[in-house]
């Protein structure tokens, strides 16, 4: 929709507040919005981009009414609420989350005052983000106080074309929550934790037995976990799904990671023959490939694991494209590699959105800019009022993995956060391994936000913890921060098929899928009782759901120089509140139903 159409509805209702006109010096006060002191890690300067370089800019404006909006997905998203389950539809969302008049008429005379063309801004989400379509770049230059530049990252040569820093008048500093792309230098490619490829196993290995020959989780499966080991472990395996028309598992993949169907048919075949009819289907968004010469270990784990565990719930693939490399002798194209945002603003547009969706990417929280990572958490949020229940994995370096090094200009030794796992608005999924008991992965990445505060649903949780270690570690964490993982599930010695072959992958990209499917089959469950899905998980998880979770007590995850957090019963920073059991889950979501 164009900004003029929205503009005009939304300020039918006079904000009785004097609007700056384009010429007033207002405009010319700035205000740092954010700068980076040194060029993020493994990024070099290459080279100034051509004179007619274009890009395209996304405005995040502040909703109208903020707390309003987080309140009302606390409200839905708590059993104990009247609300609960009373999910919005696309509509309802747009309307909650509209900018003040006031704030797009500001932003108007600004965009004005900088010889911007009101009529050829883009809005998304009820006027809340605006586009800027092939700006160019001198023009974008001056809008932000920026410099723009080409850099390329030193790893994946990746070439992006970024800022240091940039700055937005004052009068914007409550109406403005981002600018994009600015100074957010992840990629696809950063972003990424690609399960790690560590055996190859020939077709008939002992290790590869059906469990069920066994009757309970044989010790076996610490060795080599299949679909079978998890559907025995988490009591999933006599669950057959009912509301196919309606329940969907979604599963996104980014740059380069293509799921491939042969290799997804001949993996059922060996793991679940019951479901060897079983397929994914593929959505591309922003140009997002689907080679299926070229597959991706990370996308053959998700798709495979997710089909095994919900068949025959409808698997959907999001293959989310980023620009090609920037070729420095033309011009930008549509996208500059913003990829949470391009999956976002495509998914908030749909009328309905798969129930369920897992996601195995994230970088250090300090890498993304605060303003960018709390606008994209936002948008999260958004999801979470459709009724969408959002997974992601916490990563697999512990408490951190590197220097640990401080990135503000300090360097200070402190324990590295991820994003979007440190989110208070998603599901975070740490590690686990072994069976007869299960116990943490020592890659399982967890600990606390330096960005968003702790959440009202954890609070007891967390202060549990806290109190339990006392002053340990004091300095390298911020214990009033969004503590993570929320829950865990089996991270090590996943058998998937990758080419042809059966190959042994690790991380907590095999414990998202992993959770992502038993969520998916509660939802199911809800769905064939003529109930709502469960939506965003962390009220009912926190309380509730208590008694359905197996506590996990033992393990650590060890980062930084240091032995790490240790798991105890309870919330933990490793494993979170433990590993879901499906039945008893659904025990409490059948009471839950009948208000027992």
């Amino acid at each position: 929709m164009y900004w003029l159409s929205v503009l005009s509805i939304l300020t039918s209702v006079s904000s009785g507040v004097a609007i700056p006109s384009a010429s007033e010096s207002i405009w010319d006060d700035l205000r740092v919005k954010h700068s980076w002191v040194t060029l993020p890690k493994k990024w070099n300067w290459l080279s100034y981009p051509p004179a007619n370089t274009t890009i395209d800019l996304r405005i995040a404006l502040k909703p109208r009414n903020e707390d309003a909006l987080i309140d009302e997905l606390y409200e839905i998203s708590n059993p104990n609420h009247s609300k609960y389950g009373a999910h919005l539809s696309k509509e309802e969302v747009a309307k909650l989350v509209a900018p003040h008049p006031y704030t797009l008429e500001l932003v108007k005379s600004w965009l004005h005052y900088h010889g911007v063309n009101p009529a050829a801004v883009l809005t998304t989400h009820g006027g809340n983000w605006l586009t800027i379509p092939k700006i160019p770049l001198h023009q974008a230059n001056n809008l932000l106080s920026a410099s723009y530049q080409l850099y390329r990252n030193e790893e994946t040569k990746e070439i992006v074309l970024r800022t240091i820093g940039y700055s937005l008048p004052t009068a914007l500093s409550e109406h403005v929550q981002t600018v994009a792309p600015t100074t957010y230098f992840g990629s696809p490619r950063t972003l990424q934790q690609s399960p790690q490829l560590h055996l190859m196993l020939p077709k008939g290995d002992p290790e590869l037995q059906d469990p069920l020959a066994y009757g309970s989780t044989p010790a076996s499966c610490s060795k080599a976990i299949t679909p079978t080991c998890l559907r025995m472990l988490y009591n999933t395996l006599a669950y057959v799904p009912s509301a196919m028309e309606s329940n969907q598992l979604g599963i996104t993949g980014y740059l380069d990671q293509f799921a491939n169907y042969k290799d997804f048919t001949e993996f059922m075949l060996q793991f679940r023959p019951d479901a060897v009819r079983a397929n994914f289907t593929v959505e591309q968004i922003n140009g997002g490939g689907n080679n299926q010469s070229n597959p991706g270990s990370e996308a053959n784990l998700d798709v495979q694991y997710g089909g095994a565990i919900t068949f025959p719930t409808k698997n959907i693939y999001y293959s989310t494209g980023g620009s090609p490399p920037f070729i420095p002798d033309s011009n930008s194209t549509s996208n500059m590699n913003e990829p949470y945002l391009d999956w976002l603003n495509f998914i908030l547009e749909q009328e309905t959105i798969p129930q369920t969706i897992s996601t195995s990417y994230g970088d250090d929280e300090q890498t993304v800019p605060p303003d960018y990572a709390r606008s994209v958490c936002g948008l999260f949020a958004l999801v979470g009022l459709r009724g969408v229940s959002l997974l992601f994995a916490s990563g697999d370096f512990g408490v951190g993995g590197g220097s640990c090094l401080t990135n503000d200009g300090t360097n200070r030794t402190q324990f590295i956060p991820i994003f979007p796992a440190s989110c208070p608005f998603v599901t975070t999924v740490g590690g686990t391994t072994g069976v007869n008991p299960e116990i943490a992965a020592n890659l399982s990445g967890g600990g606390f936000s330096n960005y968003f505060p702790r959440p009202q649903y954890q609070g007891s949780a967390v202060s549990s913890y806290l109190a339990h270690i006392g002053g340990q570690y004091s300095g390298l964490f911020n214990p009033y921060g969004r503590a993570y993982p929320d829950i865990s599930a089996q991270a090590l010695n996943f058998r998937i098929v990758f080419n042809g072959r059966v190959v042994g992958v690790q991380g907590t990209s095999c414990s998202t899928p992993t959770a992502a499917g038993i969520i998916s089959l509660l939802n199911d469950f809800r769905i064939s009782q003529c109930e709502p899905p469960l939506g965003f998980l962390n009220p009912f998880l926190y309380s509730s759901a208590s008694e359905g979770i197996n506590a996990i007590a033992s393990g650590s995850n060890p980062g930084c120089g240091t032995p790490g957090f240790s798991a105890v019963a309870g919330w933990n920073p490793v494993t979170g509140l433990g590993t879901p059991d499906f039945l008893r889950l659904k025990g409490i979501l059948s009471r839950l139903r009948y208000g027992w």
